[in-house]
């Protein structure tokens, strides 16, 4: 048990040293997790939740801004320089092409083609800016409502977190005789 505290004590003295620079890292890509880790050392007072959301907000306007110039300045050969690019490109192109302003502002949350997205953005010709108004605003709709929503989900979780051992239990008996029922019914399907 001695141990287990010092491994604690040593993984909080690393968060609350380097936790600001991977909420930083995780906002720059696809950062959910990230900051849904952040949320919960946030809620566990390890971290500062006003400052997870002005590291991310930074973090994610930083990068759409310079995706978006890649996008703008290099286009459509950028893209078709990366094949596996292509078929998240085509469809953030559609995207784009149909929502106009609405996919500007949501992007961040759609999964799959949240990178790519302010390189189509980009190459299309969508004004500098239109595009650093709407990823301004997107920046902060993302940092504010991921940070919140991961800070009060820890909540949750802490205030729940007796219930854990009993959800699995559930589970795995749930699962077993799901299990169970399909080997009996395909025992049965066999001649």
């Amino acid at each position: 048990m001695q141990e287990f505290v010092g491994n604690w004590a040593y993984i909080a003295d690393f968060v609350r040293d380097w936790g600001y620079v991977a909420v930083f890292l995780g906002s720059l890509i696809e950062g959910e997790s990230v900051i849904f880790i952040a949320g919960f050392f946030a809620h566990e007072g390890y971290l500062s939740l006003p400052k997870i959301i002005l590291v991310s907000f930074i973090g994610t306007l930083f990068a759409d801004q310079a995706l978006y110039f890649v996008g703008r300045h290099y286009g459509n050969p950028f893209i078709d320089r990366f094949p596996s690019f292509k078929p998240r490109a085509e469809k953030a192109f559609q995207l784009l092409r149909r929502y106009d302003n609405i996919f500007i502002l949501s992007f961040r949350f759609i999964y799959g083609i949240r990178i790519i997205s302010p390189v189509v953005i980009g190459a299309s010709g969508i004004g500098v800016k239109r595009f650093m108004f709407l990823n301004l605003l997107a920046a902060i709709i993302w940092s504010v409502g991921s940070c919140v929503a991961a800070y009060f989900f820890a909540h949750l979780i802490m205030e729940y977190v007796h219930l854990v051992p009993k959800a699995i239990l559930g589970l795995v008996l749930i699962g077993g005789g799901i299990w169970y029922g399909i080997y009996r019914w395909r025992k049965q399907q066999q001649p």
